[in-house]
């Protein structure tokens, strides 16, 4: 038979049928797969309830919600759905301001629109002269285009929609994408291929992933993107490249979302041809006057400065014996008649390594509490170290009344298996967020610092470091996707909890399949704590490999910093393992309030699972199992180990319940992670035996290989660098 019959007869049966040749699960489309309701009950519920659908007003914004209610219902309903301008007196769904909408404006609903502010929304089931509607009502276009975007994903997740009386509003108002982009397509830190941004081909190529990933944002609250590397370029403020930042701008601003650039200090300069970039300089003032002019010709809207300065080798002010403040404020006085902000990074580390690491962060910003101008908000990683598996809260929160604070979490997995494991991060997050700093008494939570509540101000936000490239399911390892959607929904309301995050994600990402998301949701809810085991258990950080930061080395010693060592941070000797942070030792607690130090200084109160970050501890020290202290860190390595074999035998067994494409891929990455969950436990375990002179417990797996063979392992080309 001829390929010219065979395609005939193929679509022959296609215009028969009305089938569709089967959508490769390639991973693209996120979580907003708008598939068919399976649901017959609830598929009639909301064919009646949403009925004739109606978004009143004219914008850019307007026309991004009208597209995506097209593209949502006619596929999660299953038929076409028309969008008309003018509300039908049958009923059915409104969306629309006071402003747009003549029925939301005779609605009367004022008061409840002034609680939800300009990026709330209300989604309510409303009766209006005898007819039922579905009512999206902001007081903003981006509000509508939150609130479409939440019943949405009510749809997705088959929740009742007959009687909605939802309000909803943003907790911080920053919320923000940091990608480590550079201009060359390189991601540092990237582990899913290379940047989305393909700068050699704007700003005429608009590519449909642009538009894709701003209704990604979009649907989960993001409301910002910082384009570059915070390892700054400064040529990405040159005309030749705001060109193409515009470009983006333009795409990303009916969503809703800011383009943000990271500024390198000394760009007056490097592309200025100034002699300094002294921030009290008054020619460096007006450079950078200038150029924050000349951005806003380019992009009106723009957001502002993400800044990282004096840390790991980047110029700053204090090159000029200047303050952070000092810096700051240059930045921050060009922007204000703008509108626009400045993030300054407080991650810092003096290059001369004068004190523990854990300290220096707050030993150079506590003492300028209150000192920057009020467009700045200082940019704090969750913990002091780097975006550990587990660090205790950072503390510089609940420190600085003063100052606004930003948080800075770490999406893309640099320390936890990269683009290969399975680590969900909405739990890590959560721990963070809820730890009390005591700042003014008990329940003051690094949330309640975050979003400005604690001390009432005006500028709020959190700031996540990107885990996307241009690989086609976005961030490699599949479930690398739930830590980008709890990242935004967690930004968005901080009391959501991890379990929740992750149910919504699972229905729209996979199946509402109680029989596939149960397991799936004890997977993620188990793999931070696993990935934690398998690493760095109770305490211990910073084990990872020289550079590339993947696999253990807790061997690594002579770099050119001490603190860029292994060696400097678990302390292991005959004695015990464990970094003393006490009074004895380097007095980093003094840096927490009373209450936390109180319960952190003592090892018989302090958590076991950062026990080793703030005590030196004997090798047969008694643990609450009644375990040595060997003995247990024995045996939460090789739990580690037992729980990734738990997820595969949990994975495999979905196998039908999952489309094959993505089954096979996540099954494929679990082997790695299981091999490389090993890796880890052998490779530590004999090198800290060294130190301990004791067995591992009898009954545990016992090493595969030497710690020579371990030690001679070094990944070539390892992702990210």
């Amino acid at each position: 038979m001829s390929k010219k019959i065979v395609f005939c007869f193929a679509f022959l049966v296609v215009l028969i049928f009305g089938q569709k040749p089967a959508q490769a699960e390639d991973g693209y489309r996120l979580w907003q797969r708008y598939d068919l309701i399976q649901n017959k009950d609830l598929l009639k519920q909301y064919r009646k309830t949403l009925g004739n659908v109606t978004v009143q007003g004219s914008s850019p914004t307007l026309a991004v919600v009208k597209d995506e209610l097209d593209m949502a219902l006619s596929g999660l309903l299953g038929s076409k759905v028309t969008i008309t301008d003018n509300a039908s007196k049958k009923g059915g769904l409104v969306a629309g301001t006071p402003a747009t909408s003549s029925l939301i404006k005779d609605l009367g609903l004022d008061q409840k629109l002034k609680e939800v502010g300009q990026e709330g929304f209300l989604l309510l089931s409303q009766k209006h002269k005898g007819n039922a509607y579905t009512v999206i009502a902001a007081n903003s276009e981006k509000g509508v285009l939150y609130g479409t975007f939440h019943l949405l994903r009510l749809l997705q997740t088959q929740q009742d929609i007959q009687n909605l009386n939802v309000s909803n509003s943003p907790k911080t108002k920053l919320r923000i994408l940091n990608h480590w982009d550079n201009l060359d397509r390189t991601v540092e830190r990237g582990y899913a291929g290379f940047s989305i941004w393909d700068w050699h081909k704007l700003p005429d190529y608009i590519d449909q992933r642009y538009i894709d990933y701003a209704r990604a944002n979009a649907s989960v609250g993001i409301n910002g993107t910082v384009l570059t590397n915070v390892n700054a370029n400064s040529l990405v403020l040159t005309p030749e490249y705001l060109k193409k930042v515009k470009a983006l701008a333009d795409v990303f601003r009916p969503y809703g979302i800011k383009v943000y650039l990271t500024a390198r200090f000394s760009s007056p300069i490097e592309i200025g041809k100034l002699k300094t970039a002294d921030p009290l300089n008054p020619e460096v003032k007006a450079w950078w006057k200038n150029k924050v002019n000349e951005i806003y010709t380019y992009v009106p809207d723009f957001g502002g400065f993400t800044v990282k300065a004096n840390s790991e080798g980047q110029p700053g002010p204090q090159n000029y014996n200047r303050s952070h403040a000092d810096g700051a404020n240059l930045l921050a006085e060009a922007l204000a008649p703008k509108g626009g902000v400045v993030m300054w990074r407080a991650f810092v580390y003096d290059n001369n390594v004068p004190d523990d690491r854990h300290k220096q962060a707050y030993t150079e910003f506590k003492p300028l509490d209150g000192t920057f101008q009020g467009n700045v908000i200082v940019q704090v990683k969750n913990g002091a170290i780097d975006f550990q598996p587990r660090e205790p809260f950072h503390p510089l929160f609940g420190a600085m009344p003063k100052t606004p604070l930003m948080m800075e979490f770490q999406i893309t997995q640099e320390y936890l298996g990269q683009g290969t494991h399975l680590a969900y991060l909405a739990p890590m997050f959560k721990e963070t967020l809820e730890s009390d700093t005591y700042a003014k008494g008990q329940g003051s939570t690094v949330a309640k610092v975050v979003d400005g509540s604690l001390d009432n101000h005006a500028i709020s936000g959190m700031a996540g470091v990107a885990n996307i490239g241009n690989d086609i399911n976005w961030t490699s390892h599949p479930f690398g996707q739930a830590n980008w959607y709890a990242f935004g929904r967690l930004a968005w309301d901080h009391a959501l909890t991890a379990e929740d995050i992750a149910d919504e994600w699972i229905k729209m990402t996979f199946s509402g399949s109680p029989s596939l998301v149960t397991p799936i949701r004890n997977m993620m809810m188990a793999s931070r704590e696993t990935v934690v085991n398998y690493m760095t258990p109770m305490g211990l950080h910073h084990l990872m490999g020289w550079d590339h930061h993947y696999g253990p080395a807790p061997w690594i010693k002579d770099k050119p910093r001490a603190d860029w060592t292994s060696v400097y941070y678990h302390r292991a000797d005959e004695k015990g393992i464990g970094f003393d942070r006490t009074k004895t030792g380097s007095n980093a607690l003094s840096q927490y309030a009373p209450e936390v130090q109180a319960q952190w200084e003592n090892p018989a109160t302090c958590p076991e699972d950062v026990l080793l970050w703030f005590h030196h501890v004997a090798w047969d020290a008694k643990t609450k199992s009644g375990r040595t202290l060997w003995d247990e860190l024995c045996y939460r390595y090789s739990g580690g180990v037992d729980s990734v074999r738990t997820m595969q035998k949990t994975w495999n067994a979905l196998a039908g319940q999952v489309d094959k494409e993505r089954h096979q891929q996540v099954k494929q990455y679990l082997a790695i992670q299981e091999k490389d969950a090993r890796w880890w436990r052998d490779a530590c375990l004999l090198y800290f035996q060294t130190f301990s002179k004791r067995p591992i417990p009898q009954g545990l797996e016992q090493p595969q290989g030497t710690l020579e063979e371990y030690m001679k392992i070094d990944p070539k080309f390892a992702p990210g660098i």
